[in-house]
């Protein structure tokens, strides 16, 4: 894909990334309220009928959607159904940081998934670009110490979101494939409401499963319903939007190295919660995540 990076797509991918790290931040908070997999399910059970306000006619018998309901089906397994609840199953053992950590090997996964399955060429300039990504990640969690890097040690919700971060990179893959009608594509909420229309299912059926075998309840409160609200809109709806709109204008590979920035956003987001000043490591975490991004998209200008 010949894409520029241009302001526009920077915007429409920092956006989600920000609202993700936002999303780990606050599944840590209610990560004792609400089993993880059901919450999942009354998230985007929220977020389904505010798109079907805007879109629901995608909705109506014969229309494009069940038409091409195997694609939105993996659509919605891949997006909803999985990389969502295993980053709130993570949030039960790995902290906000390193969940985003974790995931901010996307760039890797993206070159991968894209070359094994998607016929997509990789660059030296793109490996180049993740390394130095990659640096900056490792700058956030040494805390600019190389002995606090030492001592990381994986915990069982990293390898959820191990596993959650390679869902993604096929479900960006596959979203960037332009197979949607423009019934479909007819307005901002159709797209997403075909994905979520089946990912509701496949959250659904995870729900019942998890309550079928575990003993876990719901502590409901007004903090719990206005968090639920949150990541129902912001890291759902909006988030999945402007990252459809970002992978279309430059890519999976290019937009995949965006997800660098979450841990450098959930650092950010602990310290305004804990009243931390932030640390010079800050910066320069910052400026090799921006730079390796920068210098990896040049690929599709050269």
């Amino acid at each position: 894909m010949n894409a520029r990076l241009t302001p526009t797509a920077v915007l429409l991918l920092v956006i989600p990334t920000f609202l993700w790290a936002g999303n780990a931040v606050v599944g840590r908070v209610i990560s004792e309220m609400v089993p993880p997999i059901t919450l999942n399910f009354i998230r985007w059970f929220i977020a389904f009928f505010i798109l079907a306000a805007f879109g629901g006619q995608i909705l109506r018998r014969g229309s494009a959607l069940w038409r091409h309901w195997r694609h939105y089906a993996m659509l919605g397994l891949l997006g909803i159904g999985m990389y969502n609840a295993l980053q709130y199953m993570a949030l039960h053992s790995s902290s906000p940081i390193n969940v985003t950590l974790v995931n901010a090997s996307m760039p890797i996964w993206m070159l991968l998934v894209g070359r094994l399955f998607f016929h997509a060429t990789i660059t030296a300039r793109q490996i180049s670009g993740a390394v130095l990504s990659l640096l900056g990640v490792a700058i956030i969690l040494s805390r600019g110490d190389l002995n606090e890097l030492l001592q990381f040690r994986f915990v069982i919700g990293d390898i959820y979101m191990v596993i959650a971060t390679i869902a993604w990179a096929f479900y960006s893959w596959l979203l960037s494939q332009d197979k949607h009608e423009p019934e479909i594509k007819q307005n901002w909420s159709t797209l997403l409401l075909a994905q979520v229309t089946f990912g509701l299912m496949w959250s659904g059926a995870f729900a019942a499963g998890e309550w079928a075998l575990t003993d876990w309840h719901i502590d409901w409160s007004w903090g719990l319903v206005l968090a639920m609200l949150y990541v129902a809109i912001g890291p759902a709806i909006i988030a999945f939007r402007c990252w459809g709109l970002g992978v279309q204008r430059v890519g999976p590979a290019t937009a995949g190295f965006f997800a660098n920035l979450m841990p450098l956003f959930a650092a950010i987001l602990s310290m305004i919660f804990l009243d931390q000043a932030p640390e010079v490591y800050h910066g320069v975490a910052f400026l090799l995540i921006v730079g390796g991004i920068l210098y990896a998209s040049r690929q599709s200008e050269a």
